[in-house]
């Protein structure tokens, strides 16, 4: 173990689902070299029923509550601003840690942290959860794991919370539950709402149980743009439904999701689930930063390199090019393995 390693740290990350999951990692790693060190995960209110649920995170601290009482920091021995967070970096000054590190990249760091870490993350050909590694460098430790280590340190146990009883007396059908969640509230190039019903009517309610996921806003606009969606024959239509707390334990009770690029595709890979992402190949979209870790985690993604002509411009013509028959094999292939006892 380094023998800069602080009893206690905060990691501070106030973005959103997927990447604060991907980030979960360095507290698992951290935990295994020094059992005993306090973490403390600084993030947004409505990531909170996700960070809660890691076994390696002992505190939560909510960002709002943080920028208006810094004193909350107070205490704790180093800081890592894994997101740049100007109020975040201020409010960490003010409350004297001792050892603040962030990328030289912003600007606000060479006021506010006092361990500078030279990387770009948009340049950079590692996964995003690699990066966050480069992080420790301050700490002693020069160590970027390989992408099959991370799946041991994300610590993501499912909650004890009760879901809508038409959810919950559909998750109690032996067929292979599958959750779907077509939009990413424009974060990411996503597959057609045409494409998700084709694969659902393919598919076929025979062998498979579907659960629509995404806010309630996603919900509406699936209504207004594709409704024949809604309309698939075993589709249990959960948008609106769900807390986050609610569709980590949804995610947890079935056998896998099926998205692009989102938060929930990284969820289903932390708690071990199939998570088949669909990706464009353009960079930093791809797979090669952004794809799910985890041991039943999956992407599909054009074999072209760039993407450039995608690049300004929507629809992505390149994400649309997976065929709804490439998807359904790598989901049946998937599960008669599980129904064999294979996975």
């Amino acid at each position: 173990m380094p023998a800069s390693l602080p009893s206690s740290l905060v990691i501070s990350r106030t973005d959103n689902i997927g990447d604060v999951v991907l980030t979960l990692p360095l507290a698992g790693y951290l935990k295994s070299l020094h059992p005993s060190m306090r973490i403390t995960f600084l993030g947004k209110a409505y990531t909170a029923p996700i960070i809660r649920q890691s076994r390696f995170i002992d505190t939560f601290l909510d960002q709002a509550e943080v920028l208006q009482n810094p004193a909350l920091l107070s205490g704790h021995e180093a800081i890592l601003f894994a997101f740049p967070d100007k109020g975040i970096a201020q409010a960490a000054q003010k409350a004297r840690i001792p050892v603040r590190i962030g990328t030289s990249h912003r600007w606000f760091h060479w006021l506010y942290a006092n361990r500078l870490v030279h990387f770009s993350r948009r340049h950079s050909a590692l996964h995003e959860a690699q990066l966050n590694f480069k992080l420790l460098k301050p700490l002693g430790i020069d160590y970027i794991p390989s992408l099959s280590e991370i799946p041991a340190w994300y610590g993501l146990e499912a909650p004890q919370v009760m879901l809508p009883p038409a959810i919950a007396a559909a998750l109690r059908t032996p067929k292979f539950a599958l959750v779907v969640h077509p939009k990413s509230r424009g974060s990411a190039r996503e597959w057609t709402l045409s494409q998700y019903e084709e694969l659902l009517r393919q598919l076929g309610t025979g062998d498979y149980q579907f659960f629509l996921t995404g806010t309630a806003a996603e919900g509406e606009l699936i209504q207004q743009q594709h409704p024949q969606l809604l309309q698939v024959p075993g589709v249990i239509n959960c948008t609106g439904q769900l807390g986050l707390g609610e569709l980590l334990a949804l995610v947890a009770q079935t056998d896998g999701l099926l998205a692009c690029s989102t938060g929930p595709l990284h969820l289903a890979a932390a708690l071990g689930k199939l998570a088949l992402g669909i990706y464009p190949p353009m960079p930093p979209l791809h797979p090669g930063r952004w794809q799910p870790l985890g041991v039943n985690a999956q992407v599909l993604v054009l074999d072209k390199p760039g993407c450039q002509d995608c690049k300004r411009t929507l629809p992505c013509h390149c994400i649309e090019a997976i065929g709804v028959g490439q998807v359904a094999q790598t989901l049946e292939t998937f599960r008669k393995k599980s129904a064999i006892g294979g996975v």
